[in-house]
C-alpha cells in the first residue's frame, strides 16, 4: 500500500487569517485600505515620517490579499481617495473643481493597481512582483493623460530616509521599488507569524529590514576637489495669487534689484563673485527680445554682478503663435546664449488642451490667452565655464526631463515659480523632489524660486541653505564639482522599464496559472 506525500502549498505557507484563503471581510479591508492611504500621506511633507510609507503599502497589500480583482480595485480606489485629496489640497487655489477632478483621476490609477495586486499576490515570492506593480502604476500615472502627473510617488517621500541613497543606483524608481518591497515583506512576515510559521516569518522580517537599510552602504560619487560658486536669487513677487503675473515688470525689477544688491556685497568683499547666478522661472515674464526696457533691466543687472545669469523668461516661438517658458544664459559680455525650454507643461495652467471645447465649458480658461509650447531637445546649458542641467518647476518630478538635461552636467538647477501656491505644502513637496534628484545624480542642486522656497542642496541630498517664503533673498554657496556618474545616470530609463515588464509578466503568469488550475491541467 503506497502512501502519498503531501507537497507544501501556498495555503500552508500563507495560512488564512480571516475568511476564505486569508481574505479579510470587506469592511475591515476597506478600513485598512483607507488607513494605508493616510499612513502613506504622513511620509510626505510636512510630517516627513518616512516609515509610514512602507507601512501604508503594507496596509493596502494586506487588504487586497485573497480578494477578487474587482474588490482589489475598490480597495485601491479607497487608498487613493484617502491619499491624493490631502496630498494635492494645494491645487484648490486654482479651483476646488480642479482639485477634486485631479484627485479622483490620480486615485483611479491606484484602483487599477489594486486589481493587479489582488492577482499578483497569488504567486510565490509575491512581494517582489507587487513592488514592480507600484513602479508600473507610477510609470503610467506619470505619462497619461496629457503627459501625466508624477506627484505623490513613493520615492518622493524618502528624501530623509535610509532608502534615499538607492536613488543613485537606479533612480527614483529604485526607491519606489524598495519602499514597496519593504511593505510587501512586512505583510509576508505577518502572515507567516499568524499562521504559526515562525522561522519563515523571521526571514521575511529580516528581508524587510535589509531592504530598508541597504541604501546606507551605497557610495556617492567622489568630488574632484574643485569647486564652483553659485548665487541663487529670490526676488519675491509683489502679491500672492493667480493674478500676480499681472505685475510682470515689478517681478523683473525685484530680481534685478536683488542682483544689484549682490553686486554691492561682492564689491564690499562680503561674498565672493559667483561663477554664475540663477534667477527663477518667470523672473521676467516680459519678453526681453520684444521689450527693450526689459532687456535693459536684465543687461544692467548682469553687467553689475559681472557673471553670467540664467534668466527665467517667456519668449515667443519662431512662428510667433505660442510662447516658450525658457531659461536663457545671459553673459555680461556676449549677451544671450544657451537656453533651456520647459518640457513638461502644466495642462490648463500653461496651455489649454482641446482649447475650442474647454474654453466654452470652463470660462476662466480664457485667462490663458496663449498656449506655451514644450521644449523638444533638452541638453545642458553652458554657463560660467560649466555644463549645467536645467529644469523648470513641474519638470523636476519627471525622470525623463531630468535625465536628458543632466547628460554630462555637473550641477542641476531648478528654476521654479510657486508664488501661486505660496503658503501651501506644494513648495515643500517639490523641494523634497529636488533633494532626491541631488542623490540620484550625485550632483549639487540649486533651486531658484520667485518667492520661495529657494535653496542649495548637497550631492548627498543634505540642504546647505534654504530661504523662507515671500521674502527677498540671495544665497551664495561654494559647491563641489563632481564628474563621476552615478549608476542611475548610466542606466537611465532601463531600471524602470525592467520593473514594469517584470510586473506585467507576473500578472500574466498569475492569470495563466489560475486558468490552468481551473481547467485542471
Amino acid at each position: 500500500m503506497s502512501q502519498a506525500v503531501a507537497e507544501p502549498t501556498d495555503e500552508v505557507a500563507e495560512a488564512p487569517v480571516a475568511g476564505t484563503r486569508g481574505r479579510l471581510p470587506l469592511p475591515v479591508a476597506a478600513a485598512l485600505a483607507v488607513a494605508g492611504g493616510l499612513l502613506t500621506l504622513l511620509a510626505f511633507p510636512p510630517t516627513y515620517w518616512w516609515p509610514t510609507a512602507p507601512l501604508g503599502v503594507a496596509a493596502l497589500t494586506f487588504a487586497v490579499y485573497g480578494q477578487r480583482p474587482r474588490v482589489g480595485a475598490l480597495l485601491g480606489l479607497l487608498y487613493g481617495v484617502a491619499f491624493f485629496p490631502v496630498l494635492l489640497f494645494w491645487v484648490r487655489v486654482v479651483g476646488y473643481d480642479a482639485w477634486a477632478v485631479l484627485s479622483l483621476i490620480e486615485a483611479l490609477y491606484l484602483a487599477g493597481m489594486g486589481a493587479l495586486l489582488a492577482v499578483a499576490v497569488r504567486l510565490p515570492y509575491w512581494p517582489a512582483w507587487t513592488a514592480c506593480l507600484w513602479v508600473g502604476q507610477e510609470f503610467v500615472r506619470g505619462r497619461f493623460p496629457l503627459g501625466g502627473f508624477s506627484w505623490g510617488r513613493l520615492a518622493f517621500a524618502a528624501a530623509d530616509s535610509p532608502y534615499t541613497q538607492l536613488a543613485a543606483v537606479g533612480g527614483a524608481v529604485t526607491v519606489t521599488f524598495a519602499v514597496a518591497l519593504t511593505g510587501g515583506l512586512v505583510v509576508w512576515s505577518v502572515r507567516y507569524f499568524l499562521s504559526g510559521s515562525v522561522r519563515p516569518g523571521m526571514v521575511a522580517a529580516a528581508g524587510a529590514v535589509a531592504v530598508t537599510l541597504v541604501g546606507l552602504v551605497v557610495p556617492q560619487p567622489a568630488a574632484t576637489g574643485k569647486s564652483m560658486t553659485v548665487a541663487v536669487i529670490q526676488g519675491n513677487v509683489p502679491r500672492v495669487g493667480l493674478n500676480f503675473l499681472g505685475q510682470r515688470e515689478a517681478v523683473l525689477r525685484n530680481h534685478a534689484a536683488a542682483t544689484h544688491e549682490l553686486a554691492d556685497d561682492i564689491d564690499a568683499g562680503k561674498v565672493p563673485r559667483p561663477d554664475f547666478v540663477v534667477w527663477p522661472e518667470n523672473a521676467s515674464d516680459v519678453n526681453p527680445f520684444a521689450d527693450p526696457g526689459a532687456r535693459k533691466i536684465i543687461e544692467d543687472a548682469v553687467a553689475d554682478v559681472g557673471a553670467p545669469v540664467l534668466v527665467g523668461t517667456l519668449v515667443e516661438t519662431d512662428d510667433g503663435k505660442d510662447l516658450e517658458n525658457t531659461g536663457i544664459v545671459w553673459d555680461p559680455e556676449e549677451g544671450p546664449g544657451d537656453r533651456y525650454v520647459k518640457q513638461h507643461l502644466v495642462p490648463f495652467g500653461e496651455y489649454v488642451p482641446f482649447r475650442p471645447i474647454m474654453t466654452k465649458l470652463v470660462g476662466r480658461l480664457d485667462q490663458i490667452p496663449r498656449d506655451m509650447r514644450p521644449g523638444t531637445s533638452p541638453k545642458p546649458v553652458s554657463i560660467g565655464g560649466y555644463q549645467v542641467g536645467d529644469v523648470m518647476c513641474f519638470d523636476v518630478a519627471f525622470d525623463d526631463a531630468v535625465q536628458k538635461s543632466m547628460a554630462g552636467a555637473g550641477l542641476l538647477t531648478v528654476q521654479t515659480n510657486n508664488a501661486t501656491y505660496g503658503g501651501t505644502l506644494q513648495l515643500e513637496q517639490q523641494f523634497a523632489v529636488s533633494r532626491l534628484r541631488a542623490v540620484e545624480y550625485g550632483r549639487p542642486v540649486a533651486v531658484a524660486a520667485t518667492s520661495g522656497i529657494s535653496g542649495v542642496i548637497e550631492p548627498d541630498g543634505e540642504v546647505r541653505a534654504k530661504t523662507g517664503q515671500f521674502t527677498r533673498a540671495v544665497l551664495v554657496e561654494r559647491l563641489p564639482v563632481v564628474t563621476e556618474q552615478t549608476l542611475a545616470q548610466r542606466l537611465g530609463p532601463w531600471p524602470e522599464r525592467l520593473f514594469v515588464l517584470v510586473g506585467l509578466g507576473a500578472v500574466g503568469a498569475a492569470v495563466y496559472l489560475r486558468r490552468r488550475r481551473v481547467q485542471g491541467t
